[in-house]
């Protein structure tokens, strides 16, 4: 289980710049992977962007790419000296075979192709960094989901431990239905009696269709088994190896829902006050579990 809190920070110093990467995550339904970074670099945000989809399957995602050092120059002029010194010789044997006159300016030597080049050295620096950059990024990646690791393995034991106080809870709602019955019945005495005492006429089939209805009211094993049911399932998935809380989160709702059917059903004050703490104690496995990858 995983956390989808996380934080990592990773840097290279590269000549004379530094690169720093930095990547923050949070809880999110899906996986919202956001980038911060010079336009230099937004070439690159899709091969980023996968690096990170292969580690984090959940959560918001913001990485932030920073470059501190000399600017990047935009152009630059390149000089071919070589064939600059080529072309300059040749021009004087020619002046020599031929017995011409004049002299070698230097708008000869600029018109001449590949002797001055106009280059795009930022183009080039980007280039280097790149390797570097999609480096850092898998490397702070890496330190995130180490974090996000220990920060869920904290949450898997609070809710294991939490559903398991649940689990005693409502172990405690079917020793009180007993109770509870015997309280019905009870209660059916008395009515069968006051209906005796006070009928004219012996309505057997009211009688009957009163004592069933309430003897259904009060009961609640259906919902205690069904609980019974969703805690089993929620202490599975606390075990898996893949992103369980959306999974988590509809279980959750599932307990609320049948917790709410007990509350509605019963008249017992005891079973009321236990269905109080055990939706109190939902809420708070919800929170937690906002937080679960």
């Amino acid at each position: 289980m995983k956390s989808m809190t996380g934080y990592g920070r990773s840097e290279l110093h590269q000549n004379d710049r530094k690169l720093s990467v930095e990547i923050r995550t949070v809880n999110h339904r899906y996986l919202d992977v956001r980038t911060h970074m010079s336009n230099a670099f937004v070439h690159k945000e899709d091969a980023m962007k996968k690096i990170i989809q292969q580690t984090l399957k959940r959560g918001r995602v913001d990485v932030s790419l920073t470059v501190d050092g000399p600017p990047l120059q935009e152009k630059s002029l390149q000089v071919d000296w070589h064939l600059a010194r080529q072309y300059i010789q040749q021009m004087k044997e020619l002046q020599q075979a031929f017995d011409l006159d004049g002299d070698i300016h230097i708008d000869m030597l600029t018109r001449v192709p590949d002797i001055v080049e106009v280059t795009d050295q930022s183009e080039q620096d980007q280039t280097n960094m790149v390797d570097e950059i999609l480096q850092l990024v898998q490397k702070t990646v890496r330190e995130v989901d180490q974090m996000r690791l220990t920060e869920g393995q904290a949450l898997q034991v609070d809710l294991k431990q939490r559903i398991d106080q649940m689990k005693h809870q409502v172990n405690d709602l079917g020793d009180r239905r007993e109770i509870v019955i015997i309280e019905y019945q009870e209660r059916i005495k008395e009515r069968i009696e006051t209906h005796l005492q006070h009928a004219s006429v012996y309505d057997e089939s009211q009688l009957r269709q009163e004592i069933a209805l309430l003897a259904e009211k009060g009961d609640i094993s259906e919902e205690l088994t069904r609980l019974h049911s969703h805690f089993v399932q929620f202490e599975e998935m606390l075990d898996e190896v893949e992103p369980v809380g959306r999974k988590l989160d509809f279980i959750l709702q599932e307990i609320h829902r049948e917790l709410n059917t007990i509350g509605s059903k019963s008249n017992d004050t005891k079973i009321s006050a236990t269905i109080v703490q055990l939706k109190s104690d939902t809420e708070k496995l919800k929170e937690q579990v906002q937080n679960v990858e």
